[in-house]
């Protein structure tokens, strides 16, 4: 997965240009790497994909409470002053994150991350890694 970063910026960048107000766009894995990026720096980018990784695993332990859950994250929404996080999950041990200014509206971000999840979370996979070995 790591060699396909290039392939990445082309949809991510549609993203970016679809929605008014994105600051950074983040693909990342379930433990927290980085997989891809589209603005931002790549160090706030890498300090957003570790946060992302505790979160994803507290949202889906909350899921796990809902009696009809299937306790997987869907969707996280977390309204800022001065903005709004947003994390989906992308496919197999991915997610994709946005971070966006007021001019954002969570409804047209999240339907437009969710769109772009459908077309190409295939690709948005992130095999397991063991002793820093995909595997």
């Amino acid at each position: 997965m790591i060699q396909q970063r290039a392939n990445f910026d082309w949809m991510l960048k549609e993203l970016y240009d679809g929605v008014p107000g994105i600051e950074m766009i983040v693909v990342l894995s379930a433990d927290g790497l980085r997989i891809a990026r589209y603005a931002g720096a790549p160090d706030a980018a890498d300090r957003v994909a570790a946060a992302c990784a505790g979160l994803q695993s507290l949202a889906g332990a909350v899921a796990q409470e809902i009696p009809t859950s299937d306790g997987e994250m869907n969707l996280v929404v977390i309204e800022m002053n001065g903005g709004y996080f947003y994390l989906m999950a992308a496919g197999a041990n991915a997610y994709l994150a946005v971070l966006a200014d007021v001019r954002c509206e969570p409804g047209h971000m999240s339907a437009n991350m969710r769109d772009l999840v459908v077309r190409i979370g295939s690709h948005l996979t992130s095999p397991p890694r063991h002793s820093g070995q995909t595997v």
